[in-house]
């Protein structure tokens, strides 16, 4: 089976290794003549953009860097990015890197033709239709981890620097107009982040399957996509050059963005707030959360975890094997045991307790999380009590 498709699902997806040699045409697609390409500083660096930019610039479609972003992205950034986009002339932007610089880039894509303030478009209710549609510019994204999948999302996280929260900027045309999928990209990624990028997949899949309502689609996307982390993600970690494991992993990411349409949590809900206060890598955080999270949710979940144990093939169908499988697999590929190994202490318990429940996030909780419950979870996740307890 060649590891090569085109997909219309949610966004228009071209997916499969050296598809990267059709950016110029997928620019042609989204209708921009004169990109501003928001990447991160580190591939700003790399010799495989200055190729990419090199075959633009051949095709007639040349593109002005901008890579003035945080690993968790600040409104500075957004605001540095629009004067750049507009000091440039340009009429549309390449969202180029992992989830920052993908988020980073919708955003800014987002903001060019806006007069309110960007937190005046925060995901909460219908404060989207605030916003001026005819000011969005058209995005072509193209991932270079595989994590986020804000390669097919509508809305991107920046943090508030002046309250210490991460926000979700949303609107339905934030939607990349044609996504590249190289899993070339992907393979010079160093085995931390190839782990932690990974593990934001299999949390958003995760968390999506376990969210409270009525969404099969969604549940029947996200069990795929936990599978292919469970197949693939030691194999991408162990070896970065198995490229049909990066391939699967991309696959998972979309899918994991896709599926969490449904709901998120506690996860989500409690790595926000410490990836603001301490500056931690998302997707790691979701990584160190996991088991706590579950633990907490066992008495919502428990039928659900003996589904999806059955689809994982795990020996045991119960809610035993998935957490022992997530131990087991966060052990083999490196993932901190305990939030000390992400160099988090116990000072901010109650600031994060009080952040994580009025998190967008939360809401998609199995068991609905209060003050006392986002505590314990923390609180666990400091001790790293928890294998005891699972049986």
């Amino acid at each position: 089976m060649t590891l090569r498709a085109n997909w219309n699902y949610p966004t228009a997806v071209r997916f499969g290794a050296g598809r990267i040699a059709e950016l110029a045409d997928a620019l042609a697609v989204a209708g921009i003549a004169r990109p501003l390409l928001v990447t991160d500083p580190g591939i700003a660096r790399l010799p495989m953009l200055a190729k990419v930019l090199d075959g633009l610039a051949a095709a007639g479609r040349p593109a002005l860097v901008f890579s003035d972003v945080k690993p968790n992205p600040v409104e500075s950034n957004i605001a540095a990015g629009v004067a750049a986009y507009k000091a440039g002339g340009h009429d549309g932007v390449i969202a180029f890197g992992g989830g920052s610089a993908l988020d980073a880039g919708k955003v800014i894509a987002f903001m060019t033709g806006q007069t309110r303030p960007m937190w005046d478009f925060e995901d909460i209710g219908d404060w989207y239709t605030r916003a001026d549609p005819a000011g969005i510019a058209p995005v072509v994204a193209v991932p270079t981890t595989a994590g986020t999948g804000s390669e097919v999302g509508r809305a991107g996280v920046i943090t508030n620097e002046a309250s210490h929260t991460k926000k979700v900027i949303f609107h339905p045309k934030m939607m990349p107009i044609v996504t590249i999928c190289d899993p070339e990209l992907t393979v010079g990624l160093p085995a931390f982040l190839t782990a932690g990028t990974g593990m934001d997949a299999l949390a958003h899949c995760l968390e999506a399957y376990c969210a409270p309502g009525y969404h099969p689609m969604a549940e029947g996307i996200a069990v795929e996509g936990m599978r292919l982390c469970k197949e693939y993600l030691p194999r991408a970690v162990k070896d970065g050059t198995d490229l049909e494991a990066r391939a699967h992993m991309m696959s998972a990411a979309a899918m994991g963005a896709t599926a969490f349409q449904k709901g998120l949590g506690g996860i989500h809900a409690l790595s926000h707030p410490v990836g603001a206060l301490y500056d931690t890598h998302h997707g790691m955080t979701n990584a160190v959360f996991m088991p706590y999270v579950l633990f907490f949710n066992k008495k919502a979940i428990k039928d659900k975890m003996e589904r999806l144990a059955r689809w994982l093939d795990l020996e045991r169908g119960n809610f035993a094997a998935v957490m022992d499988w997530i131990l087991e697999l966060r052990e083999e590929i490196g993932v901190p045991h305990t939030l000390a190994g992400l160099k988090v202490d116990d000072a901010k318990a109650d600031l994060i307790a009080e952040m994580a429940i009025v998190d967008p996030t939360a809401g998609g909780n199995p068991i609905p999380l209060d003050k006392a419950g986002a505590l314990e979870i923390f609180e666990n996740a400091i001790q790293g009590d928890v294998k005891s307890k699972i049986d």
